[in-house]
């Protein structure tokens, strides 16, 4: 299956097919069932998708030209429009990661990443985690991310096939996360 799927980095004609999948699993729309399954948090608009498509930070994985999967790739000045990166970057002077200070430059905000429930358990974010890895690597030697601590099957995902580290954690809205760190310069299929 994964064989047949293409990766690329999103196009403008290819807004609808973001927002679609994004509408299937976006948390507020899935009953507390649904959400055990994972989820993403940050709904984002046609003139946000505008904007990191321009950016070059927007990848998907493709089959038969429908959207399956796509990782945002965004930098800290993209993601400071909502209040919860701007609450986890304030933390950065907290945390460290193998020798790294992390700042807002020398890391990015990785995700939201979404897979089509279809494709999921089936090695897909490896190849597509790797596609996006291989573009940002340029640009960033850090990745961070947050993962709700409910949604355990990301936070499975990242930790056990990506080897995300966790970091940390806090709370926001009422919610609690993890704070997961990822060294761009190691393929997915390494270990730390």
């Amino acid at each position: 299956m994964i064989d047949s799927i293409q990766f690329e980095t999103a196009k403008m004609n290819e807004i609808d097919g973001v927002l679609a999948l994004q509408e299937l699993y976006l948390v507020a729309n899935l009953s507390e069932e649904e959400k055990a399954s994972g989820f993403v948090t940050t709904p984002f608009t046609i003139e946000q998708l505008t904007e990191v498509i321009t950016e070059n930070n927007l990848f998907v994985a493709k089959n038969n030209n429908k959207i399956i999967a796509y990782i945002f790739a965004g930098s800290w000045e993209f993601f400071k429009q909502w209040p919860i990166f701007n609450y986890m970057s304030s933390l950065f002077p907290e945390l460290t990661f193998l020798d790294f200070d992390i700042t807002t430059t020398n890391s990015f905000q990785y995700g939201p990443i979404c897979i089509h429930k279809e494709y999921r358990g089936k090695g897909l974010i490896i190849p597509l985690f790797e596609f996006m890895r291989k573009h940002v690597v340029k640009k960033y030697p850090l990745a961070l991310t947050f993962i709700n601590k409910v949604n355990i099957p990301s936070t499975k995902a990242h930790t056990e096939k990506l080897k995300w580290t966790i970091i940390g954690d806090f709370q926001f809205n009422n919610n609690e996360y993890f704070i997961l760190a990822y060294y761009m310069n190691q393929e997915a299929s390494e270990t730390i």
